[in-house]
């Protein structure tokens, strides 16, 4: 049986593309302004180098997908995928037209538009838990990146230490009212709720690993209230969830970075990089390593 989230889909579309003018502000404000951190730390995670082509899925306003493309200069590339239209809108609008291989696009996390093995790495930042099916979720950032390469997944959590609890006893309390004073109250009392529906660490990499990834680990951040969950998609045969390789398909109006440096719309570099597959020493593995820092301290 499938887990994922239980609101319909259209609704949280929705619900993104009326939050997208105060989204970026707001969360700074809510994560005590350590987002720009776990930004860093989630790019790091990724292995994304010079020539890398990276995927950011659940993009919102582009700023992981940006770090990425950073990231992946000189000759790199980063493609920002969304299903709201207001968010792939601000991205747009923020970063230049003349951004070669930097590109965003309207898509499905659960379908994604984009070919097999076609990136080095996929990244999706507080963008899971909002997913009808995380399984599927993951098995489609897996599907798309080259063997050897990495899925990276930012999200909130509830945490178990002490000053974890607090925190999240402060995000409890006055995510919704800060919400409520930028007229937003609605939206980000689902923020809340999808937080506590969220499954713990484990069940997560338990998840990834159905969906094909292997060597996952995972560290908390801040008390454990965001978790940086990292798989690697296998060198041997991706059989990703039962699916054989050779039946995966590629998905309708499908961007190739290998092709898309062709295209006005779709640029992207060729080049691809080598990422790590060793484990961060930081991490956690999803066995629960002996003396890795665990998020259960």
């Amino acid at each position: 049986m499938s887990q994922g989230n239980s609101a319909p889909p259209g609704r949280v579309e929705e619900m993104f593309d009326r939050i997208s003018g105060v989204y970026d502000g707001m969360n700074l404000a809510i994560s005590g302004f350590q987002e720009p951190r776990w930004r860093r730390e989630l790019v790091r995670a990724s292995g994304i180098g010079p020539g890398g082509r990276a995927l950011d899925v659940a993009c919102g306003t582009g700023k992981v997908t940006t770090d990425l493309y950073r990231a992946a200069q000189p000759g790199g590339s980063a493609l920002g995928i969304d299903f709201s239209a207001g968010m792939i809108g601000i991205a747009r609008e923020r970063n230049p037209a003349d951004a070669d291989g930097l590109v965003f696009q309207q898509g499905d996390a659960l379908a994604l538009p984009v070919e097999d093995d076609a990136f080095d790495a996929a990244t999706i930042a507080f963008g899971m838990r909002n997913l009808a099916d995380y399984r599927k979720g993951f098995a489609e950032m897996a599907r798309a990146v080259r063997p050897g390469g990495r899925v990276a997944c930012l999200e909130i959590t509830r945490p178990s230490s002490r000053l974890g609890r607090l925190i999240a006893g402060w995000f409890d309390n006055i995510v919704p009212v800060i919400g409520r004073l930028v007229g937003q109250g609605a939206a980000y009392a689902y923020l809340v709720q999808s937080t506590r529906e969220y499954p713990r660490p484990e069940r997560i990499a338990q998840i990834m690993r159905h969906a094909g990834l292997v060597d996952v680990h995972w560290r908390g951040m801040s008390g454990g209230i965001v978790v940086l969950h990292v798989g690697t998609v296998p060198a041997a045969a991706k059989a990703l969830a039962g699916q054989p390789a050779g039946s995966r398909g590629v998905r309708s109006g499908a961007t190739s970075t290998r092709s898309a440096a062709s295209s006005s719309d779709s640029r992207s570099a060729s080049a691809s990089v080598t990422a790590s597959t060793s484990p961060d020493s930081r991490f956690c593995s999803s066995q629960g390593s002996p003396g890795a820092p665990s998020l259960h301290s």
